[in-house]
């Protein structure tokens, strides 16, 4: 009996990859991070259900030749009544290589689908401050990162549609 290699060509044919168009992550780091708790996990007496705020933001921007940075930014600030509890700013990053697809496919990837995959790092890195700084764990809830493209593609949209002229008449 002859023995069959099933193993897709591409998957170690470097000059295959070259060819058609490929989304990788090339690496995660920690960009910024910052931890305040004015009193540290000792406030004085008070109900311990402190209000959270929490600000979302991604950025991108090229590096290299189909190399492009992706920031998931994360802003998390616990509040018991006026008394800030604590501050933690998360600045995830991953380097990724876009090749081969156009300008809003390459958008849509760096917008939507390069956040989903810093999410995790990011929300353990969140929990494991907040922890180490004496607070219980917080796990930040999911983020539907498709759907907050979505919404900023039609609120630019709506954006440009104000800011267009008025049509004249015509002459």
């Amino acid at each position: 009996m002859a023995e069959e290699n099933t193993t897709p060509a591409a998957a170690g044919d470097g000059a295959a990859d070259a060819q058609g168009p490929a989304v990788a992550l090339q690496t995660v780091y920690i960009k910024d991070l910052s931890f305040e708790s004015p009193k540290g996990p000792f406030l004085p007496a008070q109900p311990q259900d402190p209000k959270m705020s929490m600000n979302l933001s991604t950025v991108s921007n090229q590096v290299g030749q189909d190399a492009h940075e992706v920031v998931l930014s994360i802003t998390l600030e616990a509040k018991s009544g006026d008394a800030a509890v604590y501050l933690a700013e998360v600045k995830q990053a991953g380097v990724f290589l876009v090749r081969g697809f156009g300008p809003e496919e390459t958008r849509r990837i760096l917008g939507s689908f390069a956040p989903n995959l810093l999410f995790p790092y990011i929300r353990q890195t969140v929990s494991d401050v907040v922890t180490k700084g004496g607070f219980p764990p917080f796990l930040l809830p999911h983020v539907n990162f498709d759907a907050l493209f979505e919404r900023s593609l039609q609120e630019q949209a709506a954006r440009q549609a104000q800011q267009a002229p008025p049509p004249g008449p015509a002459n």
